[in-house]
């Protein structure tokens, strides 16, 4: 697959490439903790979207982890 073709949002190749997906493994490893690191993201990528080569991109990255943020909160409601 060619880079242009890949979703660099919603499965960049890089975040899986040993089998699990990172995003599983870090909410493993955070635990309680998962729902900050998830805050921290969609800080960092709405942050600093204005000073990359594609804001676009960084502001879709951002809306996946609140879209994830949401999912885990509704998660722990129930």
């Amino acid at each position: 697959m060619k880079a242009k073709e890949q979703d660099m949002v919603n499965s960049p190749p890089h975040y899986n490439a040993t089998g699990i997906e990172c995003i599983q493994a870090i909410a493993a490893a955070t635990d309680d903790g998962f729902e900050y690191y998830l805050q921290g993201n969609i800080m960092k990528y709405v942050w600093r979207y204005r000073y990359k080569d594609k804001p676009l991109e960084d502001l879709e990255k951002a809306k996946w982890y609140l879209d994830k943020l949401i999912e885990e909160v509704m998660s722990n409601e129930s």
